[in-house]
C-alpha cells in the first residue's frame, strides 16, 4: 500500500505544480464518455460516471464540458469510440507497472507505450505479466487539514462505514475500500467527514523500495506514461527511499 499512497502523493504534487487543465480535462472527458456509453447518461444510476463527474469536479471542470461530454456518450460518433486497454510491464529494479488507458487506435497505443517502456529502461510485458501482483480497490482521500477528527476515530468511523483500512500518510489520509463498496463507503462519510477525492485504483500487493538511479528511472518513466494523451492511470509497485 505505501508504494500506492507514496506515488499518489508524487502525481497530487505534480498536478499542483503543472496546472495541466487543458490535458486533465481531455482525459476526464475520455472517462465520462466511455462511462456514458456503458452505463447511460444518468450519473443516480452508472457509478462510473458519478466517479468520472466526481473527478471532473475535482478539477473545476465547468459544467457545460461535462453535459457535453456526457452527450457525446449517448451519440454515436464514431470518433468517440474509445476502448479501455490497460498495458503491463516492468521498470527498472524489476518494478512492475500497470497503465490503465483509453484508447481510439490500439495498434498506435501499443506501439506507443512499448517505445516510452524502452528508452526508460523498462520493457512492455504480455498481458498477465504482472496484473496479479495488483489488486483493484477504492481509494478515498482526505487531507489531514481538513479532518477534525483523530485518527483513532477517523479509523472507527471508516470501519463503521464497511472500509478495509486507513493509511496514514504525511499530508492526507487514505481509507481503503473494496472495489464494490467504494459508493456505500463514500455516501456513509459524505457529511462526516471532507472527501477530497474517491476512485478505484490499483494496489500493490507488496511494494519495492527503490533510490538513486533506479528511483531516478522508475519516476521518469512513470512521468513519459503519465503525460501520454491516452493514458487515464498509471500505477506501479515501487517506495521511494527516504533520501529520495
Amino acid at each position: 500500500m505505501a508504494g500506492h499512497s507514496k506515488w499518489a502523493n508524487i502525481k497530487r504534487k505534480k498536478e499542483k505544480t503543472d496546472a495541466q487543465k487543458a490535458k486533465a480535462f481531455t482525459k476526464i472527458t475520455r472517462e465520462i464518455i466511455v462511462a456514458t456509453k456503458a452505463g447511460g447518461g444518468d450519473p443516480d444510476t452508472n457509478f462510473q460516471l458519478r466517479l468520472a463527474i466526481q473527478n471532473a469536479k475535482e478539477v473545476n471542470m465547468p459544467n457545460d464540458n461535462i453535459n457535453r461530454a456526457i452527450k457525446r456518450g449517448l451519440g454515436s460518433s464514431d470518433a468517440d469510440q474509445y476502448e479501455e486497454i490497460i498495458y503491463e510491464g516492468y521498470g527498472s529494479a524489476g518494478v512492475a507497472f500497470l497503465v490503465q488507458t483509453l484508447s481510439d487506435n490500439r495498434n498506435r497505443t501499443a506501439s506507443e507505450m512499448r517505445y516510452i517502456f524502452s528508452r526508460n529502461n523498462g520493457n512492455l510485458g504480455e498481458t498477465g505479466c504482472v496484473a496479479w501482483l495488483f489488486e483493484l480497490k477504492g481509494v478515498i482521500t482526505l487531507l489531514k487539514e481538513n479532518v477534525k477528527l483523530n485518527e483513532e476515530a477517523l479509523f472507527e468511523l471508516a470501519l463503521e462505514a464497511g472500509a478495509e483500512d486507513l493509511r496514514v500518510e504525511t499530508d492526507y489520509y487514505e481509507i481503503i475500500t473494496g472495489s464494490a463498496d467504494l459508493e456505500a463507503v463514500r455516501n456513509h462519510l459524505d457529511g462526516k467527514v471532507q472527501i477530497e477525492g474517491a476512485e478505484l485504483a490499483y494496489i500493490p500487493n507488496n511494494t519495492i523500495e527503490v533510490s538513486g538511479e533506479d528511483a531516478e528511472n522508475l519516476v521518469k518513466l512513470a512521468d513519459a506514461l503519465e503525460e501520454h494523451d491516452d493514458v487515464q492511470n498509471v500505477y506501479a509497485n515501487f517506495e521511494l527511499a527516504e533520501e529520495n
